[in-house]
């Protein structure tokens, strides 16, 4: 710190303002001179009140705290990155349960639509079973009541006839017969 008060009072003298005065500079009328004296006093009371010596202890501390907060920084980014990696890697586990999630839906879904389809074409192979089996009741029952029907013209056709034909005698033996007949297969 000396060092430097000596150099700037050094600069003073040989700055060019003071050479460039008029008459002799060590003289209390050259203004130079007395702000030259003036600056030398100021200088010398910053020296005995030390204030260079307090103003380097608070530049030190003011120092220190920058450099306190410097490593404070350095700890809480240290800090944030590693929190950062460790958010990172949780979204990439999630991303991959998502991603194994929507695998095994479409998985599921496919396995659904699949099941659905055979269960489609049995309930389309049942329905057509039970259509064929109802076409072919239909044709039975219309096949029954075609012959029902002709037996009926066929019976009231030969009663027609036979009534024509058969005498009282012929029918009472008729109807004896068929009480026999009758009697016979019942026991």
């Amino acid at each position: 710190m000396r060092n430097l008060i000596s150099l700037s009072a050094l600069g003073t003298l040989m700055a060019s303002p003071a050479l460039a005065a008029s008459g002799p500079f060590f003289s209390l009328r050259n203004t130079d001179f007395v702000v030259l004296l003036g600056f030398l006093l100021f200088l010398a009371v910053l020296v005995y009140f030390k204030v260079p010596k307090t103003l380097g202890g608070l530049l030190d501390k003011r120092a220190d705290g920058i450099r306190n907060e410097l490593e404070e920084a350095r700890a809480l980014r240290e800090e944030a990155q590693t929190l950062l990696a460790s958010y990172e890697r949780k979204q990439r586990e999630v991303q991959e349960q998502a991603d194994k999630i929507v695998a095994q839906a479409k998985i599921d879904a496919e396995s659904a639509a699949d099941q659905a389809r055979k269960d489609l074409d049995v309930s389309i192979a049942r329905r057509i079973a039970a259509a064929e089996e109802q076409i072919k009741s239909a044709e039975t029952s219309a096949v029954k009541e075609v012959r029902d029907r002709a037996i009926s013209v066929a019976v009231a056709a030969a009663s027609d006839v036979i009534a024509k034909q058969l005498g009282a005698d012929d029918k009472a033996k008729l109807v004896d017969s068929s009480i026999k007949e009758i009697g016979a297969k019942l026991h």
